[in-house]
């Protein structure tokens, strides 16, 4: 005889049973709306705590009490101010109850996304927002007291992330599991979220940005070949409007030091505006720019278009490969002192990579450049730059990924082989001609 549950265990089972299920869901979806939950992506940094609201729009109107869903693409112009003073109420820090911490509601997007793979598509609030607690106060432990929606629909829930946390080296990773936030069904009531994070340090936050800058130069292949291809000319002279003969080791070395120096300079300075919010441009057409500055340095290493002016040009296109940077620190909601040493450490990162790969390559273009075959060379890399910066303008511009772009992304794991190629070839070449000279 199996015995009937009463009401309340009936509730409690067919909640941890939801739960259960919404959980598994979220991780191995890709934070995914796979069942009307809210996500909650937390960017921890030593003097505030930024957080990522994904909020179903079909549940924030059972709660919220507003036509929410009516007209979702005007949301935020017909109820913005309604909707933060909402979520105001609802959203409270603390380390203790008589010190709370200030909630800064920043800005609200209304997004249509997909519940799953195949499934139909619903719309969302997307809400940024800083945590600020009381000077002197940690964020590595606090109390995240939260009860958007749940407080009045019992079966929602709010899964909550770490997505990047500054003084442990976590930046732009996978988010991590913080816990879940729901009504506790046996006591009747939403317990808050204790957040308690491991120690970390400065130290640490600045290593990652570095490490985090070299890996943005290393994944980076339009900003390497912007600048390569910038370079591929750097070792000639111009005669009679074409690129003539090689202008010897010296003249290359000044001439590569200045181009890689204006793009530094040009890149830093908008890395710094960038990254403080104070210049902040929408990244589509940032990355279509960046894609057309390598197609304009591809056509200038076929024939010379602006013979003299590379450095002005690398300083220039520079300015916009720097916004392109920006963005990944702007997402981490960083404090004056730790945005200072994220910028440094990134740009150093940057820098020491993209030298890596001027000293990796240069050297053999420099060799390669004294040899009759360096036109042929020259031209080749130039067509095929231009042919990738087209598919990426494509690409960037229709949102679709095409064959061009697909063939970047595979071809990148044989850049090393590539550069051994290059020096192969280079060394060959120069021995064949200096024997022919010799003869």
């Amino acid at each position: 005889m199996i015995p009937f549950f009463d009401t309340n265990s009936r509730r409690t089972i067919g909640r941890w049973l939801f739960l259960s299920i919404a959980f598994i869901l979220h991780s191995h979806g890709s934070f995914a709306h796979q069942t009307p939950t809210t996500i909650i992506l937390m960017d921890v940094s030593p003097d505030r705590v930024g957080l990522e609201l994904q909020l179903p729009l079909s549940e924030l109107e059972l709660a919220f009490g507003q036509p929410v869903t009516k007209d979702p693409e005007t949301l935020v112009a017909r109820l913005g101010p309604q909707l933060k003073e909402y979520l105001r109420a609802h959203i409270h820090p603390f380390v203790d109850k008589e010190h709370p911490w200030i909630v800064d509601i920043g800005d609200m997007t209304v997004a249509k996304g997909e519940q799953a793979a195949s499934g139909p598509p619903y719309w969302e609030l997307n809400v940024h927002l800083l945590m600020l607690p009381p000077s002197g106060v940690s964020t590595r432990k606090f109390t995240l007291d939260y009860d958007v929606i749940m407080h009045q629909v019992i079966n929602h829930a709010a899964f909550v992330s770490i997505r990047n946390d500054w003084e442990t080296g976590k930046a732009s990773g996978t988010p991590v599991e913080a816990g879940v936030i729901h009504w506790d069904m046996k006591d009747n009531v939403i317990y808050p979220l204790q957040i308690n994070l491991e120690k970390g340090d400065w130290w640490t936050g600045f290593k990652s940005m570095f490490f985090l800058g070299t890996q943005h130069i290393k994944e980076g292949t339009d900003h390497l070949l912007f600048l390569l291809v910038l370079l591929m000319p750097a070792m000639l002279l111009v005669h009679q409007g074409r690129w003539g003969r090689f202008g010897g080791v010296r003249y290359c070395v000044i001439r590569v030091l200045k181009i890689v120096t204006a793009f530094t300079i040009g890149h830093s300075i908008t890395l710094l505006i960038g990254a403080m919010n104070w210049v902040r441009l929408p990244t589509q057409p940032v990355e279509v720019l960046i894609a057309i500055s390598i197609l304009v340095s591809a056509v200038h290493a076929i024939r010379p278009v602006f013979p003299g002016k590379e450095v002005f040009v690398a300083c220039g296109f520079g300015l916009i490969h720097g916004l392109a940077f920006a963005s990944v620190l702007a997402n981490l909601h960083l404090g004056a002192g730790p945005m200072a040493l994220s910028i440094l450490g990134f740009n150093i990162g940057i820098e020491v990579m993209q030298l890596a790969v001027i000293v990796a390559i240069i050297p053999w273009l420099i060799l390669l450049s004294q040899t009759p075959l360096y036109p042929s060379v020259r031209v080749a890399g130039a067509v095929l730059s231009a042919i990738a910066a087209m598919g990426w303008i494509i690409e960037r511009v229709t949102g679709y990924q095409n064959v061009v772009t697909a063939g970047i992304g595979q071809s990148t794991r044989y850049m090393a082989m590539a550069v051994v190629a290059l020096g192969v070839l280079s060394l060959i070449s120069y021995v064949i001609s200096r024997k022919k000279l010799a003869s």
